[in-house]
């Protein structure tokens, strides 16, 4: 019994298991779960590092709660962080083995997490060795900090490796190739599952990325950074989706390299019952895009033949969509009183198109605005994929702002050409994609950034430098099976129902005038006989003071 009871003991130490007497000791490489509980400080030690190794650094994550780690037993400002994710750079002395770090919880709660100790060599960079804008002397994390329209990503400049017990290399004293200018800084991005804030799947995400070959094998490079770059990275916040940011420096010289200590955000608060990450979406914008869903399903199918409502519908999308633009960007109103507003705006928006049309009976004029819809959402779309994150695109707004136009007005062209086959595509195409942006109110899909990204772009002047793809996962893919299915159907059915009908229905207004001159000239119309509306209104009137005259029989019958 006793010699079991050691083995279990000694294989539970190796394995980096224990947490005894808030004592916690780590293997390198190897991530363990550790909860810290109120008011306790817990100890963790990493023995028996060997001799090549230079420097080692401690992370710990939790999924929103803040943790204190410390160099010290008692945090001291500049020698202690407090964030979500956080991480401590130790140098390593000639002949130390052991190293001790301490977390705390500083808001007197119990914080679950996850940490991991990695070593590194002399020959590997040593992250946020050349910081001069954080507290910490040498600061190895990345600092995210999001809003409704952008995610920022901050790191400290890295500095080269060193042996133990040397002097570090100076940070700006020259910008040859043989200090740290010669540096590069790979920013990786990788999302977590979609539709999941757990706290399990967040360490899944750490423990597959945590380390410099995770992310490169996992995570999705953004883009390098030379040493000259600023260290600052904007990404569009995606409110919702977990997505864990890391940055790897490179020495290409000695072809080693390190990782910062990775940061995760949701882009929304979990403290926030009002709106936070398990409540997302209002209300009021619920209701809005299910309304516009079944709308969208009936013009995806039904458009061309009901005339009359798929112009109400394309200028109440319209009108209501710049009209939310303006309204936001000149003015302080509440989101739901702006929402309402552009739905107000968007209904007068429909019924002028519509009266333009009843009244006009201008085919073309309506074509263009359809055309101009379908360009829009097409446009979109294109920006959306990678080529809206090259740098043309994200320097300048000019560039990008001509070229979104110069795809939106292709399409009135060929509408011009081909109006019938136009305006059944676009009520096939923008009808299934109002239908997925309904489900998108209740089920996350990335599908809704298409447009999402140009009216964030709209709103914010400096929105133009964010990387702006988003995950694709299962979800994504069935929308858009969903939304390429919806759009095929509803264009075939109208082109088939309607392949033996006009073009377009008449203008109400024209077969009016038609009909009234027909009966002026058709005396054989008993029609033509029945006097105007203003002198059977007269006639009436002049019966109601008229005397009767009174009933019997006054004339001789005729044989």
């Amino acid at each position: 019994m006793w010699s079991l009871l050691l083995l279990l003991l000694l294989w539970s130490g190796f394995e980096g298991q224990a947490q005894v007497e808030n004592h916690v000791t780590f293997l390198p490489g190897t991530f363990q779960n550790v909860n810290i509980s109120q008011n306790e400080t817990v100890q963790a030690v990493v023995s028996r590092i060997p001799p090549e190794v230079a420097f080692i650094t401690l992370q710990y994550h939790t999924l929103y709660h803040n943790a204190t780690l410390s160099y010290t037993r008692v945090p001291v400002q500049g020698l202690s962080l407090t964030a979500a994710d956080s991480g401590l750079l130790s140098a390593l002395q000639p002949g130390q083995t052991l190293v001790s770090l301490f977390l705390s919880s500083p808001d007197e709660e119990t914080v679950a997490g996850t940490g991991v100790i990695l070593s590194y060599s002399n020959t590997e960079p040593l992250p946020g060795a050349c910081n001069m804008e954080f507290s910490l002397d040498v600061d190895p994390n990345i600092y995210v900090r999001y809003n409704l329209y952008e995610t920022s990503v901050r790191f400290a400049p890295a500095n080269l490796g060193y042996e133990r017990g040397q002097t570090p290399p100076a940070c700006d004293m020259s910008t040859g190739t043989g200090t740290r200018w010669r540096l590069e800084y790979d920013v990786y991005r990788y999302f977590l599952p979609e539709n999941d804030l757990s706290e399990s799947s967040l360490f899944s995400g750490f423990q597959a990325v945590g380390d410099t070959r995770g992310m490169a094998a996992s995570g999705r490079r953004v883009t390098t950074l030379k040493s000259t770059d600023k260290t600052t990275m904007v990404f569009s916040s995606i409110p919702g989706q977990g997505v864990i940011y890391s940055v790897i420096v490179r020495d290409p010289v000695l072809n080693t390299s390190a990782s910062y200590v990775p940061a995760h955000t949701y882009a929304c608060s979990f403290a926030s019952t009002l709106d936070g990450c398990q409540t997302l979406g209002k209300i009021s914008t619920k209701v809005f895009f299910t309304m516009a869903g079944l709308a969208g399903l009936f013009v995806c199918f039904f458009g061309h033949r009901f005339f009359k409502c798929e112009m109400f519908c394309m200028g109440f999308s319209f009108a209501a969509f710049f009209f939310f633009v303006l309204i936001t960007r000149t003015t302080q109103l509440d989101y739901d009183l702006r929402l309402a507003v552009s739905a107000m705006v968007g209904v007068v928006g429909g019924v002028v198109l519509v009266m333009s049309w009843w009244r006009f009976g201008s085919v073309m004029a309506c074509v263009v605005v359809v055309g101009l819809m379908l360009g829009f959402l097409v446009a979109s779309v294109v920006l959306f994929t990678p080529l809206g994150d090259l740098d043309v695109f994200r320097k300048s707004d000019v560039v990008f702002w001509v070229t979104f136009c110069c795809i939106m007005l292709t399409f009135p062209l060929f509408f011009m050409r081909w109006p019938r086959e136009g305006n059944i595509t676009t009520c096939g195409v923008v009808g299934a994609y109002a239908v997925v942006l309904a489900a998108n109110a209740y089920v996350y899909t990335s599908l809704s950034y298409i447009t999402l990204n140009v009216l964030k772009r709209f709103l914010n002047n400096n929105f133009s430098a964010a990387f702006t793809d988003a995950p694709f996962q299962a979800v994504d893919y069935a929308m858009m099976t969903v939304w390429a299915g919806l759009g095929v159907a509803g264009v075939v059915l109208q082109l088939y129902r309607e392949r033996s009908r006009p073009f377009f229905p008449p203008s109400p207004y024209l077969m009016w005038l038609q009909e009234r001159e027909r009966r002026k000239t058709n005396v054989l119309d008993p029609s033509h006989h029945v006097p105007s509306l203003p002198g059977r209104l007269m006639e009436q009137a002049r019966q109601l003071v008229r005397r009767r005259e009174p009933a019997g029989e006054h004339t001789p019958l005729l044989l």
